[in-house]
């Protein structure tokens, strides 16, 4: 095996497992935070998200539940409503391992949103909220647009419950 396909099979391997991580994050920080909730309750019951690599990469399937709760899914019932795709592996291994924030991602063409492109902006404002409370500041800054500060006491407590309810779903198998 040549360096280049070794380097490609550890960044796909990397953005599988961080679309896992993303997928059941979003999933958690739904229960957790009331801010994502608020946004997320703008999607009616049963709306269904996808966020993948093209052309058949890594993906994650949410689907959302009544007062902005989201469950992650194995697949979706019918087409997505909202699916937003990367363009190429290497521009989802940016954005995975926080060297490109989301919204700088499309903003430079790397990413496709295919649905209502208000609901995909309000995805990316979830994203960045998880990414807020999950990861250390020094991190976070580096992929969100904004970092808002929040009290330590908060930031640890609810990625605690995040961390909890994403281990949980792998313990399930969901």
């Amino acid at each position: 095996m040549s360096k280049e396909s070794l380097g490609y099979n550890a960044q796909k391997a990397y953005v599988a497992t961080m679309m896992q991580i993303v997928g059941r994050g979003l999933a958690a920080t739904s229960h957790v935070d009331a801010a994502v909730q608020a946004e997320l309750a703008a999607f009616p019951a049963g709306y269904q998200i996808c966020m993948t690599v093209h052309p058949s990469g890594p993906s994650f399937f949410l689907r959302m539940q009544d007062g902005g709760v989201a469950s992650l899914v194995s697949a979706p019932v019918g087409k997505p409503d909202l699916t937003i795709r990367f363009k190429h592996l290497s521009h989802a291994f940016l954005v995975f391992s926080f060297q490109e924030g989301t919204a700088q991602a499309f903003a430079n063409d790397r990413m496709i949103a295919d649905g209502n492109l208000s609901h995909s902006i309000r995805l990316v404002r979830c994203l960045n909220k998880m990414e807020t409370l999950i990861l250390p500041k020094l991190v976070a800054e580096r992929a969100v647009k904004r970092y808002d500060n929040l009290p330590l006491t908060e930031k640890v407590a609810k990625a605690a419950r995040i961390y909890a309810l994403v281990a949980k779903s792998f313990v399930a198998g969901i």
